[in-house]
């Protein structure tokens, strides 16, 4: 009985780090990510042996994505490129030369007379230069899983990529015209309105790529 619940115990610790070792990233990309389509009714006809309701489209119409569930494939083409360069120089100089002259019947006879002077100087420079250049290319299929008053469409999805080492996440939301959508059914991102892209890993090479907690603790109030 103690074997069996040593047993139950190590199964379930490894279990819990398991779960923490392919805990999925958090996302900031629109929710749920997936949605299953919605049942059409009001048809005036049932299904037969070739026409289902659930599929059916008027014959003159095209096979563009537009109901909730549907899906449209993103070819994700971003390229980024920005540049800031800064120089600031300031600079101030004050001059003060008194003389205490000579007084009768004052006392502190002894420092009259002397020549008192100031120089104050204040030059401050600054200079500051970023660049940034961010190249994105791939391909994911994603669902519409909100479909506006206006006919746009709100898609979501994500691609998963098991490697070795650990897992991949591509994910990517936002809102599509359908007007933008090609006959192939796919949408460039560059045409994605409120776009939101993501790549995102984890496994022990981004782990250690993290500072730990107690570090982020105390580097949060140390002044040096």
């Amino acid at each position: 009985m103690n074997r069996l619940r040593a047993s139950a115990l190590w199964a379930a610790a490894a279990t819990a780090l398991a779960g923490c070792v392919t805990t999925t990233p958090p996302t900031a990309v629109h929710q749920p990510m997936t949605i299953r389509p919605e049942t059409r009714t009001g048809s005036l006809y049932n299904n037969g042996a070739i026409y289902n309701v659930a599929s059916a489209r008027p014959l003159f119409e095209d096979r563009r994505a537009r109901f909730i569930g549907d899906t449209i494939t993103i070819n994700i083409t971003e390229k980024t490129q920005a540049s800031k360069k800064s120089d600031t120089k300031a600079e101030r100089t004050h001059s003060v030369d008194a003389t205490i002259p000579t007084l009768v019947g004052v006392p502190f006879k002894g420092t009259q007379g002397l020549t008192v002077s100031a120089d104050n100087s204040n030059i401050f420079a600054g200079k500051g230069e970023n660049s940034s250049t961010n190249d994105f290319v791939s391909t994911i299929t994603v669902t519409v899983i909100e479909v506006f008053p206006n006919g746009n469409l709100l898609v979501s999805g994500e691609k998963q990529i098991g490697l070795k080492e650990g897992e991949e996440f591509i994910r990517f939301s936002g809102v599509v015209n359908p007007n933008n959508i090609t006959g192939a059914n796919t949408v460039s991102s560059t045409q994605v309105a409120d776009a939101r892209i993501e790549y995102k890993a984890n496994g022990f090479v981004d782990s250690a790529q993290v500072m730990g907690w107690l570090g982020r603790f105390f580097l949060s109030f140390l002044p040096f």
